[in-house]
């Protein structure tokens, strides 16, 4: 089993960054990939970003290429998001997911075998 526990969200004006973080623990070299859901409200849970274990290859939907960057801290068992350049368009609750696969991509919700318990990020314009 993975736990997976998400931090850093919060609300911030258009233009400004935040970065969340998703601490992991337990058998976490059960799991190859890593990554970023976000689910606003009224829509489906969406992948933003991943990453590979092994080769450190990411993966970024197009709408945040060039604006966050997801980087693993393997020392310190922990995800991380950098989110620069904020637009209303980013609020949505994040979810750090856990899963297996020898491919990080395509990010689909009923793939993935752990989540932590998300944490909202909310955008002003």
């Amino acid at each position: 089993q993975v736990q997976l526990v998400g931090s850093g969200g919060g609300s911030v004006q258009a233009g400004g960054s935040l970065r969340l973080s998703c601490a992991a623990s337990g058998t976490t070299y059960s799991t190859s990939c890593m990554g970023w859901f976000r689910q606003a409200p009224g829509k489906e849970r969406e992948g933003v970003a991943s990453i590979y274990s092994g080769s450190r290859s990411t993966y970024y939907t197009d709408s945040v290429k060039g604006r966050f960057t997801i980087s693993q801290d393997n020392t310190k068992n922990t995800l991380y998001l950098q989110m620069n350049s904020l637009k209303p368009d980013d609020t949505a609750m994040y979810y750090c997911a856990a899963w297996a696969s020898l491919a990080c991509f395509p990010m689909v919700p009923a793939w993935m075998q752990y989540w932590d318990q998300g944490t909202q990020v909310t955008v002003s314009s």
